[in-house]
């Protein structure tokens, strides 16, 4: 039942398909159990179902309800005939008990094409969530920043997740990633921070709704609903109080109040603005001024078009800093994936990747580009999956950067390579094959990004598309 609840989440492709092992140790008859199977299966919409096991085959009388079933004998026997299979743009939920080997199944569906992989572990994620959530005032809504491939641990699946925990609101940068989450069954209103004209048709086709920052913005975005005669669109407006990035300003309050009032073709949903230093207790005057001017600015807004809409000023930081300014909607970001100044968080994200060669090396001699990586004494290099391309910075060399091998930290010698990294491994064993983790639980990637002079936004966003992601949920 939790498998199948897990796969319902899955909203990406529309077929689902469940490749499960006789059951053992039930409790009940044989045949009430693959009755119950059944009933689930159907309860869930399963389009196919390939069943593996004596029994299975057994009991396959029963499977007449879903469209498309199989059965084999054996995990093997599957393997056998793997190659006439097809499997195409679904959703695959593998359970099996533990003698019928289903990793080798999975290894079969899985695309193994670089060996460097980001795991991203659901459980930690909607611990953070519950953390932030059992922080918020009573009937605050959250709005869930998914932008920049939700920080470089996937889109579609964490959306997923956020729109099954409840969360009400997500926000991306543009709207081409809004888009993507509709096509993979994302419901949940979606605020696109960053709207251009040319987006949106795209943008109202898919029910995306615009953060409108400037006259110019809005005027093109009001032309446009008034060519298309759209009235009363969700949109949201963006306050500048401090950051000075996007945002109308203090001095434009009663020229927009007037645009807003002689209009009918938008209808706001909420009002918002940045902090921009919530997380730094020497800058809490300064939060706090920004936090009064912007009640002054979206309270006159609010009074020129005489309806409600929401209000949220509240980033990562500042939903527990300053509860005080959670208002009706917090915006949760990086502390979703383990990051803030209160240490109470579950680790996301781990990094991995594997040693492709080991070789002796005599003291003296240089590794890697511009011989920048001079050994002292014998030692044993391993050239490990990694470079910049995949987003491990390349300032990290040199001994700058270490990774860990087996729980041993190892220091990264000479520069880092494109695709390649190489470690200085003298001290421990390893072998071929190996696992090497670049960030994660035991080794941060806070500490990375202090290693790097850099922040952990840039690190975690800065993980390439090549690196293949793992979503596992215990």
């Amino acid at each position: 039942r939790i498998a199948l609840d897990f796969l319902s989440q899955q909203q990406q492709y529309v077929k689902k398909s469940v490749i499960l092992s006789d059951f053992f140790q039930s409790g009940m008859p044989a045949e009430l159990v693959y009755q119950k199977i059944v009933s689930l299966l159907t309860q869930k919409k399963i389009n196919r179902l390939i069943g593996i096991g004596n029994e299975m085959m057994k009991h396959k009388h029963l499977f007449t309800p879903i469209e498309d079933v199989m059965f084999f004998a054996s995990t093997d026997d599957f393997i056998n005939q793997f190659n006439i299979l097809s499997f195409r743009e679904e959703s695959i939920l593998l359970k099996g008990a533990r003698l019928f080997q289903f990793e080798k199944i999975s290894s079969l569906l899985e695309q193994k094409i670089h060996e460097t992989i980001l795991e991203i572990n659901l459980n930690a994620l909607r611990s953070n969530l519950k953390k932030y959530q059992y922080a918020l005032g009573q009937h605050i809504k959250i709005m869930a920043m998914v932008k920049a491939f939700s920080y470089g641990s996937g889109s579609f699946e964490i959306a997923n997740m956020l729109q099954h925990e409840g969360v009400e609101y997500l926000a991306v940068a543009y709207t081409d990633e809004g888009v993507e989450l509709r096509k993979a069954g994302i419901r949940l209103p979606i605020m696109v921070m960053n709207p251009t004209i040319s987006s949106f048709h795209n943008l109202c086709k898919h029910q995306l709704e615009p953060e409108l920052y400037s006259f110019d913005v809005m005027d093109s975005f009001l032309h446009f609903l008034q060519q298309k005669n759209i009235k009363d669109y969700p949109v949201h407006l963006k306050l500048d109080t401090g950051m000075h990035r996007l945002g109308f300003l203090s001095a434009d309050i009663e020229q927009l109040c007037v645009l807003l009032n002689n209009q009918k073709f938008i209808q706001i949903k909420s009002v918002f603005s940045h902090l921009v230093a919530s997380e730094d207790p020497s800058q809490d005057d300064f939060t706090l001024h920004q936090a009064d001017l912007f009640m002054k600015m979206s309270e006159s807004i609010e009074k020129a078009v005489g309806y409600p809409f929401l209000k949220h000023l509240s980033n990562t930081a500042a939903i527990r800093r300053h509860p005080g300014l959670q208002l009706d909607m917090v915006r949760l970001g990086i502390g979703l994936y383990g990051v803030d100044g209160i240490n109470d968080l579950s680790n996301v994200t781990t990094l991995k990747t594997t040693i492709a060669q080991i070789k002796k090396i005599k003291k003296g001699e240089t590794v890697g580009y511009g011989r920048k990586g001079k050994v002292n004494r014998d030692s044993v290099i391993a050239t490990v999956r990694i470079g910049y391309a995949d987003g491990y910075p390349r300032i990290l060399g040199n001994g700058t950067g270490k990774m860990l091998i087996h729980d041993q930290a190892v220091p990264v010698i000479g520069n880092v390579c494109m695709d390649m990294t190489m470690l200085d491994i003298t001290d421990i064993e390893a072998i071929v094959g190996d696992e090497v983790i670049v960030f994660g639980k035991n080794l941060s990637v806070k500490t990375i990004a202090e290693w790097a002079n850099t922040i952990p936004y840039e690190i975690l966003t800065g993980i390439s598309q090549r690196v293949k992601r793992i979503y596992y949920e215990e």
